[in-house]
């Protein structure tokens, strides 16, 4: 009796009791330990495709000019562009037969719209004009053709009023846009902000630093890029838009996420949920 109550024996009970508790904090540390590192796991996955505040903005970066001209670039005429040339006079009858009608007009139709009337500028850059006959036009601005055809019409008219404007003003839109789509413009003064308004706008996964507009201008094929985020981009040589100029918004990276086969996410969603059973498991079952 006196050895079973003895100091010794108490020892000896309390030593298991003390390496099990150990265990346990051990193994609570090591489930601990486990549920952080899934816990980050998965939050890294939740968050690889989140977009930043900073880049849904434009105009967010460097500072505002000064002073911006306020004068969009002189257009030039090139083949394939449609053009209204009115000829006015204080005698309508005097004009009226150097003005295009339904009868005589080279027609395009756009989306269902009404037909498009006006002098089409031919491969080879050249309009049948009355009165004057076969002229080269490809190359000019609309005030240097204005000033040619009052020239060739002075002998036939007096003091002839000449309004030229470019019936297909059409720019194309594509890419991260809501919208995308070709437009025709009712006037020549076109920026790309007017361009992606057109558009319906941005989606989020827009890349406004990089945008790509492609231009054809004398025969040759252009390459700029704007950043939409740059307060200075006013003054950029694209921010005016010219016929025929193509638009392309590319996408963030985060994009990717979305558009990646249904198949690679279904195995990393399944991934995450069999490590996070199995912790479970393991939490449990010790």
């Amino acid at each position: 009796m006196l050895w079973q109550n003895s100091p010794g024996k108490k020892i000896g009970q309390k030593i298991p009791r003390a390496i099990g508790i150990m265990s346990s904090c051990a193994h609570l540390k090591t489930s601990l330990l486990l549920a952080r590192i899934l816990f980050i796991c998965v939050l890294g996955f939740l968050f690889s495709s989140c977009i930043q505040h900073r880049e849904l903005l434009n105009f967010s970066e460097g500072e505002f000019p000064d002073s911006v001209a306020n004068t969009p670039p002189l257009m030039i005429i090139q083949p394939d562009d449609l053009l209204s040339i009115q000829v006015i006079t204080p005698d309508v009858e005097t004009s009226a037969p150097y003005n295009l009608f339904p009868s005589n007009t080279n027609i395009t139709s756009s989306g269902g719209s009404r037909p498009l009337v006006g002098y089409l500028v031919d491969a080879t850059g050249k309009i049948e004009f009355p009165g004057i006959g076969r002229m080269e036009v490809a190359g000019m601005t609309v005030e240097e053709l204005k000033q040619k055809l009052q020239t060739g019409l002075s002998d036939l008219l007096i003091n002839p009023a000449i309004i030229i404007r470019f019936i297909n003003f059409r720019i194309t839109v594509d890419g991260e846009v809501n919208t995308p789509g070709s437009f025709i413009m009712p006037n020549e003064r076109v920026t790309v902000l007017d361009a992606t308004g057109l558009a319906s706008g941005l989606t989020e996964y827009a890349n406004r630093t990089n945008i790509l507009i492609i231009r054809e201008q004398n025969g040759e094929r252009q390459f700029g890029r704007i950043n939409l985020r740059d307060r200075d981009v006013v003054n950029s040589p694209y921010y005016y838009l010219r016929q025929n100029d193509y638009i392309y918004v590319e996408p963030l990276p985060e994009r990717t996420a979305t558009v990646r086969d249904q198949t690679q996410r279904i195995v990393q969603w399944g991934s995450v949920g069999a490590s996070l059973i199995s912790l479970i498991f393991v939490i449990f079952s010790r």
